[in-house]
């Protein structure tokens, strides 16, 4: 299958991005020809695989307008036909047609869309993780993929996870599938980006500190990556973005020795030996919003590099003042009446004075006459019974707008 793109804009994209050679020359074929336009095509695989940044890269690169809609980004059905109206407008400049942004339906929607394309030549539209999309009709990627049928001059991408049988309701659409990374192809990507030798900015560099060249950085980190791969990555962490953070983190911990003067980066077999507590423990994988123990004291005494550095999992290990008070609003939320929030959270107070109950005759009482006690005794409410309860989030942040007004974080 050839390519209609220019082979140097071919070779700069698979640069960019790599081990996507294929899905890019399918992609290219489909959209950038102009003997023929297709009305749909899916890009389909798993998270973290390069659907939407092949796409991307593609469209920059092309002089056809386009637009990419992101549906996590749409609350409603009418908030992504709107938005959708909204950046063809956008992608389309000065020349798009002044139409109404309102859109109640799927028909209004194809109407103004008619009259956004109709002197256009070709326009191309990406819905990305479309099959996410929050309060979604089943008949709305039906709809969407006969927007093709009738608007000639329209080519319909829909980027999904995984094609479900049936899913738009017509056949012939073409599929390209990208699959998951392997272990050379993770190992390829992470090695073309690799992060500098030297202390983080956070910690205080060493006196003598010892300067290394580029071949010694090429020499050392496909070994090191390799070495998070196989023993963390590959079974917790096996996903491109995990893996790069992952490496991220280990990184300064790992050349803590080098940057001490103990060894140099062409000894990676005894840094292996002597950072070995790293590629043993989980501790990198785990994710907390409390930020680990910092690297500067491993510089500053690199005695204690051998000893693995266990993060403090104490109970009174204070939280960022930004989560403990979401945390406190949401229990208020939880735990509290809707009906009660004006007296509890207002700071506003009522000048009614409150009306006195009871009897407050002087006539003396018979004592003859039974009369009915009623009883004060408090009832639990059915909330404190159950516990904790479903809150609506705008509830949630009037409260948090109500009690941390005054502080910033």
């Amino acid at each position: 299958m050839a390519a209609i793109l220019p082979d140097e804009l071919l070779s700069s994209l698979n640069e960019s991005i790599r081990c996507r050679e294929l899905q890019h020359q399918q992609i290219a074929c489909l959209l950038t020809s102009d003997l023929f336009s297709i009305p749909n095509l899916v890009l389909h695989g798993t998270e973290a695989t390069g659907k939407s940044l092949s796409i991307n890269a593609l469209l920059s690169a092309i002089d056809t307008p386009s637009a990419i809609i992101r549906s996590k980004e749409c609350i409603t059905t009418r908030h992504l036909l709107e938005r959708t109206l909204t950046k063809v407008q956008e992608a389309l400049g000065d020349s798009s047609p002044s139409i109404d942004g309102r859109c109640e339906s799927i028909s209004a929607f194809v109407v103004q869309m008619q009259r956004l394309l109709e002197d256009q030549k070709k326009f191309i539209l990406v819905f990305d993780n479309i099959d996410r999309q929050r309060e979604a009709a089943p008949t709305l990627l039906p709809a969407l993929a006969r927007l093709g049928e009738l608007i000639p001059n329209l080519s319909t991408v829909f980027i999904i996870t995984s094609p479900r049988p049936h899913l738009f309701h017509k056949p012939g659409i073409p599929h390209i599938h990208f699959p998951p990374y392997t272990r050379s192809e993770l190992l390829n990507i992470i090695s073309s980006s690799p992060l500098p030798l030297e202390p983080p900015l956070s910690s205080t560099p060493p006196s003598n500190l010892p300067t290394f060249t580029q071949a010694d950085l090429d020499y050392l980190w496909p070994r090191f990556t390799t070495a998070v791969h196989d023993s963390l990555a590959q079974p917790a962490s096996n996903t491109l973005p995990s893996f790069r953070t992952l490496c991220a983190r280990l990184w300064p911990a790992f050349i803590a020795p080098i940057l001490a003067g103990h060894y140099t980066p062409r000894e990676f077999s005894k840094l292996m030996v002597r950072n070995r507590h790293l590629f043993q423990s989980e501790d990198a994988l785990k994710i907390s919003l409390i930020q680990p123990p910092s690297t500067t004291t491993t510089l500053q005494n690199p005695s204690h590099t051998s000893k693995p550095s266990h993060p403090s999992t104490s109970l009174t290990s204070p939280l960022p003042p930004l989560p403990t008070t979401l945390l406190l609003t949401a229990y208020l939320a939880s735990h509290t009446l809707p009906k009660h929030d004006s007296l509890l959270f207002s700071k506003h107070t009522s000048k009614r004075k409150r009306r006195r109950t009871g009897n407050t005759s002087l006539a003396p009482r018979n004592p003859n006459k039974k009369t009915h006690i009623p009883n004060t005794a408090r009832k639990i409410s059915r909330l404190q019974m159950l516990g904790a309860q479903a809150f609506p989030l705008e509830r949630m942040l009037a409260i948090y707008s109500a009690l941390f007004r005054d502080y910033d974080y």
